[in-house]
This record gives C-alpha cells, structure tokens and sequence, in this order.
C-alpha cells in the first residue's frame, strides 16, 4: 500500500472542498491547515460579521496514515477560550478514532463545523465567572436537547426493526409456506367451517328481511285497493248530490207500483167487504147549482180578451 500516494489524493481532495481555506505546511511528511467557521463565505467582512467563532484544524500525518491516527490540535481564531479548545479537540480525536483505516481528515472537519454551528454566539472566550456560568447553564441544555434527540432516533430505529423483522417474518411464512399435516387441517376445517356457518346465518337474516319488506308491501297494496274499491266515483257523488244516485231502486219501484195495478184490475167486486151502511141515504143531486157566479166571471173575461 503506497501511503504517500493516498496522503496526497487525500489533500487534493481537502483543497477542492475547502479552497483558500486548506494550507499545506509542509509535504514531507504532510503538514496541513485548515480554517473551519460555521459558514463558508468568500468575504473576509461578511465572515467576521456571521461567524462570531473560528478555528484552525492543524493536522500532521505519519508514514502510515491512515493506518494509524494522525496528530491532530485546534488553535483558536476567534471567540473561543481555552474550555472550548480542549472540547473540539476531544471531539476531533473521537472523529478520527472511527476512520481509522480510511481517509478521517474531512469527517473531522466537518465534526468540528457541526460543534461551531451549534455555538455561533458571542462571549465564549469571556473568562468571567458569570460566563462561564452562562455556557455551562448552556451546554447542559444543549445536553438534553441531543440526549432527547437520541431516544427519539433510537425509538425509531426499534419501531423500523421490529415492523422489519415482522415483515421478514411474514416473507419467511410465505416463501415456506404451512406444512400440511392433521393438525394443521382440522385447525383450518375448524375455521372454514365456522365461517360459512356465519356467511349462510347472515344470508339467512337478510333472507328474512327482504321476505318481511316483501310481505308488509303486498299488504299494503292489498289494503290500498280495498279503499279504492270502497270510494265512489266521481259520477256516482254526482248522482247522488242530483238524487239519481239509486237508479235501479227506482226502476225497481216502479215495477212494484205497475204489478200493484195489475192486482188492482183482476179484482173481483163481489168477493170485496162493502160496508153498505155508508150508502143507505141517497143525496139529492138535483138541488145543486152548476151555473155559479164564477163561471159567469170566467166567461165575461173570455169575451174581454176576445
């Protein structure tokens, strides 16, 4: 394995992300510098102004890098105080404890980015009792913020590999497949038969119901046509209000009445009850005046209109 070789890949690498902000000291053996701030920006008034922290990560390779770890220090460049070194170099030396094997220098960088962009504040490097109260009231925090963070990540990665190893499981079942043995099928008779005995009861039930619905309709209709049937038509209300309404009563009177004088000619006189008692005083007829003084009045009002 050419060790120099991947070193120099590797620092070509690191001057293509970083630009001016990558300085190689020396080259034998490999020496670099490289500026780090929460922001990247090209100028130099707009750095101081966004990014109120800097440092500079000072790398210095072996011959065997990166089989082994480099030497690594963090020099500050603005508000940062000594506290602040000590824990970006401690974050550094992990960073690279992880790599090891591989090219570490620009996950330690970006390690280190992660950590300023999450402290990109004013008055780290005030040395005061009252700051440094301040940052610790900070970082403890900060400190259950990423705790926090980490059980809900770590929540979710049992979630996934439960819901993973269930749906491996269900894979597995289904690539195998259920052997098929006695128990197996008396288990799946069991299960089929009780579900078609609930289809054919729900079958049934509905059954019944459309045969209710069905008969309460044809009683209905049945009773609509006896009330039609029951209700006199328009002619015969009609008839009714003029006093025609019984025709055949009518006509059933007058056959009566005829049949009553038919009776009536066949009588014979003699077989009749006369009382005649009622006939015995004879009434003179002959003293009566027909010429009365209103017929003579009728006649004077015939000539008159004559």
């Amino acid at each position: 394995m050419d060790y120099l070789e991947d070193q120099e890949l590797e620092a070509e690498a690191l001057a293509a992300i970083f630009d001016t902000s990558f300085e190689i000291i020396s080259s034998s053996p490999n020496h670099w510098k490289i500026a780090l701030f929460p922001t990247d920006t090209f100028d130099p008034d707009e750095c101081i102004e966004v990014n109120h922290v800097g440092c500079d990560l000072i790398v210095k390779l072996s011959d065997t890098y990166p089989d082994c770890l480099p030497e690594l220090d963090v020099e500050i460049i603005r508000g940062l105080g000594p506290e602040q070194q000590e824990t970006l170099l401690s974050l550094a030396m992990e960073e690279a404890e992880q790599f090891v094997g591989m090219p570490a220098i620009y996950s330690v960088c970006e390690k280190i980015r992660e950590w300023l962009g999450d402290n990109n504040v004013k008055g780290l490097d005030d040395q005061s009792m009252h700051a440094q109260m301040l940052r610790r009231a900070r970082d403890e925090e900060q400190k259950k913020v990423q705790a926090k963070q980490q059980f809900e990540s770590q929540k979710v990665k049992e979630e996934l590999s439960q819901t993973e190893t269930e749906e491996m499981a269900v894979l597995k079942r289904r690539a195998e497949g259920t052997p098929c043995n006695k128990e197996h099928f008396e288990a799946w008779k069991e299960k089929f038969d009780k579900e078609m005995e609930e289809l054919r009861e729900q079958e049934e039930e509905e059954e019944s119901q459309r045969e209710k619905i069905t008969k309460k309709g044809a009683i209905k209709k049945l009773d609509e046509e006896e009330l039609m049937e029951s209700r006199s038509t328009g002619f015969e209300q009609f008839s009714q209000k003029l006093g025609l309404a019984n025709l055949d009563a009518l006509e059933k009177a007058a056959e009566e009445a005829e049949n009553e004088e038919g009776d009536v000619e066949d009588l014979n006189v003699d077989e009749l009850d006369v009382n005649e008692d009622l006939f015995d005083e004879e009434d003179d007829l002959d003293d009566l005046d027909f010429d009365s003084d209103d017929d003579s009045d009728y006649e004077d009002e015939e000539e008159l209109d004559i």
